[in-house]
C-alpha cells in the first residue's frame, strides 16, 4: 500500500510538473469566483429537487434488487438532462441479500410481541422460527467477555444505548456491536443475536443496518423493545423469545454504480472525484442515506458547469452499494493505480441533508493558499476548516491508495433519528438546508478544479497534525 500511495504521488507530480504556479492575483480572482457561486446555490439549486425524484420515482433502492437497477437508469437520465459527459454505469457483484419474514415475540408468562428488523446479510431461522433463552448483556464488551459455549443454545441480546453527538461519534463508538455481533455471538454458541437499534431516538421503529455473515439469525429490536427486554429480565425470571427471520441471498446479483463529469478544459486528465451513494435499505426512501448525498453533490458540479468549465475534471459518482460494503472496492478495481494516480482529492457525501459545520482537508492543507480561500468562502455560512487533516472520505473512496481525501462533516445531530429505518422518507428533509450544504461543496470543489492546488504535494511537507484544544 505505502508503495502504490508513493507511485501514484510521484505519477501525479509529473503531470503538474510544468503547469505555471498561481499568483496571489489568480488566487484572489478564484476566491472571488468560488464565493458567487456560493451565494447563487443559497439563492436555490436543484438538490431537492433532485432528491425528490429520486425517493419519488424509484423509492427503497437495496443494492443487487431490480429497484437499484431502476435507479442507476434514473441516475443515467438524469445526469445526461443535467449535461454531464461521459455518462455511463459500472456493474459488479453483489451478494443480493433480501429481507423476508421478520417477527419475534416474548413467550410464556409475559407474552408480547418484539418489533424488530433484520440486520443486512443475516442468515434465516427456520421457516417457523427458533425459540429459546435469551441471554441479555447490557454492553457488548460485556458479551465479548464470555468464553466460548457460554451462550450455547441460547439467543444473545446486547442493550448497549447509543449517544447522540453532533458528528456521529456515537455511531463509531458503537456499530462494532451491530457488524461483528453475530459472529462473535456465533462463537460463543448462541444461536440467534439481536441488538438494541443503534439509534438515538425512542420509538417502536428499528434501525437495519449490515452484518459480517455469520450462521445465525440477526436482528435489531427498537429501542422501547430493547429496554422492555432490560427490565423483564430485571424481574429475575427467565426470559424467553421466539424469533422468525427468512433473509435469503440471490447467486448472480449485481448493483451498479452510475458515473457522471463536467470535463476539464485544461487538464481533463486530473479528477475532482465527488458523489453519495444511489443504493438505500429498502425500508425506507432513502432520503438521507444517500440520495441527499447523490442530489447534493451532482447540484453542486451542476451549479459549477453552468459557471463555465473548470481546469480539471469533476467526476461525480452515484455509487451502486454502501449499505453492504462492495462499492468503495468496485470502484478502485474499474479505476486502478494509474488512473488513481491523476484523482486530484475523493470524497463522498454521505451523512444527511444537513449542511456542514466544518471541512477536513488532506494534510497540509489547512494553511495553504487553497485552504485559506476556502476559508474566507465558507466562513458566511457558520463554517470552518477543521485543524485535523482528513483521515476518511466515506466509504465508497476507502479503497483508493495514495488518493488525498476530504470530509465535509455534516450536522449529525438528528441524522441517527431517522438512519436505517421505515422513516428516511423525503419529509425529513429542508430544501434550503440542502442549499447551504451544496453552497458549501461548490465552494470546496470550485477552489480545487478551477486551481492548481496540489494536496499530495501540501501532504509531503505537512507538519504533524495539531493535538489539544489550542
Amino acid at each position: 500500500m505505502k508503495l502504490a500511495a508513493a507511485l501514484a504521488a510521484l505519477l501525479f507530480a509529473a503531470s503538474t510538473a510544468h503547469a505555471a504556479p498561481m499568483t496571489a492575483a489568480d488566487w484572489a480572482k478564484a476566491e472571488a469566483t468560488a464565493a458567487a457561486l456560493r451565494d447563487k446555490a443559497l439563492a436555490g439549486t436543484l438538490a431537492y429537487p433532485i432528491l425528490s425524484s429520486l425517493t419519488t420515482e424509484i423509492g427503497p433502492r437495496l443494492e443487487g434488487s431490480e429497484a437499484q437497477h431502476r435507479a442507476a437508469q434514473w441516475g443515467v437520465a438524469k445526469l445526461k438532462a443535467l449535461g454531464f459527459k461521459n455518462v455511463h454505469i459500472e456493474s459488479f457483484p453483489v451478494n443480493g441479500w433480501t429481507r423476508g419474514e421478520e417477527r419475534a415475540a416474548v413467550v410464556g408468562e409475559h407474552a408480547q410481541r418484539l418489533f424488530i428488523t433484520a440486520l443486512g446479510n443475516s442468515a434465516a431461522t427456520p421457516p417457523e422460527g427458533i425459540e429459546a433463552e435469551i441471554v441479555l448483556f447490557h454492553t457488548y464488551a460485556d458479551m465479548l467477555a464470555q468464553p466460548p459455549g457460554a451462550l450455547k443454545g441460547r439467543i444473545a441480546v446486547v442493550t448497549q444505548p447509543m449517544v447522540r453527538a453532533q458528528d456521529g461519534a456515537g455511531y463509531g463508538q458503537i456499530n462494532a456491536m451491530r457488524t461483528f455481533g453475530p459472529v462473535e455471538a456465533e462463537k460463543r454458541g448462541a444461536i440467534g443475536y439481536m441488538i438494541r437499534s443503534l439509534a438515538t431516538n425512542s420509538v417502536r421503529t428499528p434501525h437495519t443496518g449490515a452484518s459480517r455473515p455469520a450462521h445465525i439469525p440477526a436482528v435489531a429490536l427498537a429501542v422501547p423493545d430493547a429496554e422492555q427486554l432490560d427490565r423483564l429480565v430485571a424481574l429475575g425470571k427467565p426470559v424467553r423469545v421466539r424469533l422468525v427471520s427468512t433473509p435469503t441471498f440471490k447467486p448472480g446479483a449485481t448493483a451498479d454504480t452510475v458515473i457522471g463529469e463536467i470535463p476539464g478544459r485544461d487538464k481533463p486528465e486530473e479528477v475532482v472525484l465527488i458523489g453519495g451513494h444511489l443504493d438505500s435499505w429498502d425500508l425506507g426512501t432513502g432520503a438521507i442515506d444517500d440520495g441527499a448525498g447523490v442530489a447534493i453533490t451532482a447540484a453542486a458540479a451542476k451549479l459549477i458547469a453552468d459557471h463555465g468549465s473548470t481546469r480539471r475534471t469533476i467526476r461525480v459518482a452515484f455509487f451502486g452499494a454502501e449499505e453492504l460494503d462492495f462499492s468503495n472496492k468496485a470502484y478502485a478495481a474499474a479505476h486502478p493505480a494509474a488512473e488513481q494516480a491523476n484523482h486530484v482529492v475523493a470524497s463522498e457525501s454521505d451523512f444527511g441533508a444537513e449542511p456542514p459545520y466544518a471541512i477536513q482537508l488532506p494534510a497540509g492543507a489547512r494553511a495553504s493558499d487553497y485552504g485559506k480561500a476556502l476559508a474566507n468562502v465558507i466562513a458566511p455560512l457558520d463554517i470552518y476548516i477543521d485543524r485535523a487533516p482528513a483521515t476518511n472520505g466515506g466509504s465508497d473512496v476507502e479503497s483508493l491508495v495514495g488518493v488525498p481525501l476530504a470530509e465535509l462533516r455534516q450536522d449529525g445531530t438528528h441524522y441517527f433519528d431517522w438512519h436505517h429505518t421505515p422513516d428516511d422518507t423525503l419529509d425529513k428533509t429542508d430544501p434550503h438546508r440542502m442549499d447551504k450544504a451544496v453552497a458549501a461543496w461548490v465552494a470546496f470543489v470550485d477552489l480545487i478544479a478551477d486551481t492548481d492546488v496540489d494536496f499530495r504535494a501540501l501532504a509531503a511537507t505537512a507538519p504533524p497534525a495539531p493535538t489539544g484544544r489550542r
